[in-house]
């Protein structure tokens, strides 16, 4: 079973950076739509950006400005640089790939765990 594979993810000061990369663990079609989801202890899940095919990408608020998604469409690969990082940015970050059509899939990743000290 095909699935996402996170890493990068750790422990940091407030105000580091960390950078996230998320691969499928085999081959697979390209993606329509990559993106990164986080969920904090006690909170729900939530989307922290999105990246389309063409490169478009869409942020959650609290994060613009300090985070940016980008993908390698020759590796299937989505990455989430993540600076001025907050105590509040702590969570499991999850990777997530999107494709619609003929064939069609929803793939997530087991997540890596983004701790910020303050």
């Amino acid at each position: 079973q095909v699935q996402m594979v996170e890493s990068g993810g750790g422990l940091v000061q407030a105000g580091g950076s960390l950078r996230l990369s998320c691969a499928a663990s085999r081959s697979i079609f390209t993606p329509d739509n990559m993106a990164w989801h986080r969920q904090a202890p006690g909170k729900q899940r939530e989307l922290v950006a999105s990246i389309i095919g063409g490169g478009t990408t869409t942020y959650v608020d609290s994060v613009k400005g300090r985070f940016t998604i980008s993908r390698d469409n020759a590796k299937n690969t989505v990455y989430l640089q993540m600076n001025s990082l907050k105590p509040e940015d702590t969570a499991v970050y999850y990777c997530n790939a999107k494709k619609f059509g003929l064939v069609r899939y929803d793939l997530w990743g087991q997540g890596t765990q983004v701790t910020v000290s303050s």
